[in-house]
């Protein structure tokens, strides 16, 4: 135990309470979960993603980053947070599962913390639970679940803790939403419950993480720069500069398919690789646009080659096939979500 452990209360961080895990990365499905764990025989590396508001992102800082500096020392895990001007950030937390559960104690701790702040003004009414919100591959949601839902009822009669997986995955990505609320004690237990969880079904075959996306700014090229628009001030962005500066390093655009003699020295650019979208067919329009303009678009802004797959019965999703560079192809979703996010929102605040 290294030293500041003394704030942690043997009610808050009871050691080995995870289940049947010890070094086997797979224990046997049909073992009961015993709350019997050798010490420290849980030494396992977890990585778990939080879906934060910006608020709550803010408090999670702290004044010049002192807060989460603070978490990261007293609890040796990393805590990375995503970058961007977005309604929305990823936090994630990465160590071995005692360091995860101490980062999360730390962040259910200062969520109540604000709840009780906020509420100072209002002593009359009842303190509204805490609520965190982790990001799951949704390959594992149904052994969170349960048979007939029989896993996450046991989960939420053992901690106390109201747990929710959501019925769609995120936007363009293959994850799902779990929202926790309760007492800080009861989310920590229930946090502990969903890593045994993981642990025990890994995710099957490839996760498409989700992105949050940025609220609808609208990105201007100019001068060979990417601007996004923040209020009144256009703020040069570097990652697009980057992606647009790339994807311009390939202009003129040949036809689809075709390989441009004028341009021999493409040959030296990165090898070109192919992602796959699925697009809702209700929105497949807003992303072509009238006859073609805003595909085309998108196709010359990125350098990509964009495909659209032809409407199947009875499917309420279009497939589209991006082939470039890894630049291309980022530029080209990065293009077709901003599309996305217009249509569905008028305002981009997923």
């Amino acid at each position: 135990m290294g030293e500041g452990d003394t704030i942690w209360a043997p009610s808050v961080l009871p050691h080995g309470t995870l289940g049947t895990l010890s070094h086997h990365p797979q224990p046997h499905f049909g073992r009961r979960m015993e709350s019997k764990v050798s010490e420290g025989g849980l030494n396992v590396t977890l990585t778990i993603r939080l879906l934060m508001h910006g608020k709550e992102v803010g408090s999670i800082i702290g004044k010049k980053g002192e807060t989460v500096k603070k978490m990261r020392e007293e609890s040796g895990a990393r805590i990375n947070i995503s970058e961007g001007n977005c309604p929305e950030r990823i936090v994630t937390i990465t160590g071995p599962t005692d360091a995860i559960f101490k980062a999360f104690a730390m962040i259910a701790y200062k969520f109540e913390e604000d709840i009780i702040n906020s509420m100072s003004n209002s002593p009359a009414t009842s303190k509204p639970p805490v609520t965190l919100r982790l990001v799951v591959p949704a390959s594992q949601c149904g052994s969170l679940i349960g048979k007939g839902g029989s896993k996450i009822k046991e989960i939420r009669e053992s901690t106390g803790a109201q747990v929710q997986v959501a019925g769609d995955m995120l936007p363009n990505s293959t994850e799902r939403a779990v929202t926790i609320s309760g007492t800080p004690d009861a989310i920590i237990q229930c946090v502990k419950q969903i890593c045994v969880v993981m642990l025990e079904s890994p995710p099957k075959g490839a996760t498409i993480p989700y992105r949050p996306k940025p609220a609808s700014t609208p990105v201007i090229f100019a001068g060979g720069q990417a601007y996004t628009i923040q209020g009144q001030y256009a703020i040069p962005h570097p990652d697009l500069t980057k992606l647009h500066q790339l994807a311009m390093q390939q202009t003129p655009f040949p036809p689809l398919g075709q390989t441009n003699p004028a341009f021999p020295g493409l040959d030296a650019s990165p090898p070109a690789s192919t992602h796959e979208l699925t697009i809702p067919n209700d929105l497949i329009g807003c992303i072509i646009g009238r006859q073609g303009t805003k595909i085309n678009e998108i196709r010359q802004m990125s350098g990509a080659q964009i495909k659209i797959a032809n409407a199947t019965e009875g499917s309420s999703e279009r497939q589209i096939t991006i082939t470039g560079t890894p630049a291309n192809i980022s530029l080209a979703q990065y293009l077709i979500n901003a599309r996305l996010t217009s249509e569905v929102t008028g305002m981009g605040a997923l």
